[in-house]
């Protein structure tokens, strides 16, 4: 299946708007820093430890879903997996725009000297839940069979026609990044809950007054979980070549580089690049996770990005039944129920006497069942008996 023009364009306005609405929040932020740099200052930092509310309201994940919203926005309107990709995009920004709707509304969060940001934050917050919903409906929807005309007559170019899935070299290339990608993020998360123990791990999974809170952020252990899964859906999708798993893997290879280049801008700022040989081994594997991340993220978005291939054509019977000749196949051989035509293209010089039509030697105008024509029954006589 695929979409509709009608159906494109609408999905392409959503991302629009969410982009719209990603943004402004992103330049409000800016203005608060004082520029680009301390904004990336704020969110190289790590949120759980910091134990107050920021005057930022964004983090690096709002930099991911703006980068998220402006592709898709511009790729759905003639990629052939539209559909897929705005359900991907729908299903990230709910997973991580969920936990706003509680961590906005509780009493540990201490935004009292901020009520005015929060309550916009959680207007923003509705908006957007309430556009993702619309991509799926969109996406539902507006869907046609693969191969059916639009508003302007029926495709002539088999991608737009199909959606297409990855081919084997992207699918499992792709796969054993994400995977890894997947293992890496549950293995720090696991030496998270082992050096602080499990009460301050699950405030960082669900929100809590022991960690640290982005103001639009989902909490950190949340968005690494779903980061986690979504990893792993898509790697495994693209192990079995679904179709799916090329927009979906993308979206979330858009968080692997937005993290990656955060984590390394903080290795070079703090300077874990130049003593790399002296910092702790867990700070070294941070470094190099960081650095995966960077490599891996954009390899990927390259690589799921790619023309896919479609399905095979033909079916198992493709080459059995013949076709008229003159168009480059064969025609069907003889003894499959067919007689081979006669000469004349298969319309015989005369017909067989005793039909009532005139045999081959018969004069022109013989009456049917004439002596010389053959027919059913005595002859008529050749002239009137005397005194008729």
């Amino acid at each position: 299946m695929t979409l509709t023009r009608g159906a494109r364009i609408t999905g392409a306005a959503l991302c629009g708007v969410l982009a719209l609405i990603t943004g402004a929040w992103i330049v409000r932020d800016v203005s608060v820093s004082g520029g680009l740099e301390g904004l990336w200052r704020y969110w190289a930092s790590d949120p759980r430890r910091e134990w107050r509310i920021a005057p930022q309201a964004t983090s690096p994940l709002d930099g991911t879903l703006f980068a998220v919203y402006a592709g898709v926005g511009i790729a759905v309107l003639r990629s052939s997996v539209a559909a897929s990709a705005l359900v991907a995009t729908a299903v990230f920004t709910l997973a991580v725009r969920l936990p706003s709707l509680w961590v906005l509304t509780a009493s540990w969060a201490y935004l009292r000297p901020t009520d005015s940001i929060r309550t916009r934050a959680l207007f923003s917050t509705f908006a957007v839940l309430g556009l993702a919903v619309g991509l799926v409906i969109t996406a539902v929807a507006g869907r046609r069979p693969a191969g059916a005309g639009d508003d302007h007559g029926p495709r002539t170019t088999r991608h737009h026609r199909t959606p297409t899935r990855p081919t084997v070299v992207v699918a499992w290339l792709s796969a054993a990044f994400l995977l890894l990608e997947a293992a890496l993020i549950m293995a720090w998360q696991l030496r998270f809950g082992y050096q602080y123990g499990s009460e301050v791990y699950i405030d960082s999974l669900v929100g809590g007054e022991r960690v640290g809170q982005r103001l639009l952020a989902p909490p950190s252990g949340w968005l690494a979980a779903t980061t986690a899964v979504l990893c792993l859906t898509a790697g495994v999708g693209l192990l079995a070549r679904a179709v799916f798993s090329r927009p979906l893997g993308a979206v979330v290879s858009v968080a692997v580089s937005v993290s990656g280049a955060v984590g390394v801008y903080a290795a070079v700022r703090l300077r874990l690049l130049e003593h790399f040989g002296q910092v702790p081994l867990e700070y070294q594997l941070l470094v190099g996770t960081s650095l995966f991340e960077l490599v891996a993220g954009p390899l990927l978005i390259v690589l799921l990005t790619r023309r896919g291939e479609g399905a095979p054509t033909g079916g198992p019977d493709a080459g059995v039944y013949g076709t008229p000749a003159g168009y480059g196949r064969p025609q069907p051989a003889p003894g499959y129920g067919y007689p081979p035509a006669r000469p004349g293209y298969g319309y015989p010089p005369s017909a067989p006497p005793g039909y009532g039509y005139p045999g081959p030697g018969s004069p022109s105008g013989s009456p049917p069942g004439s002596p010389s024509g053959g027919g059913f029954g005595p002859p008529p006589p050749s002239s009137p008996p005397p005194n008729w």
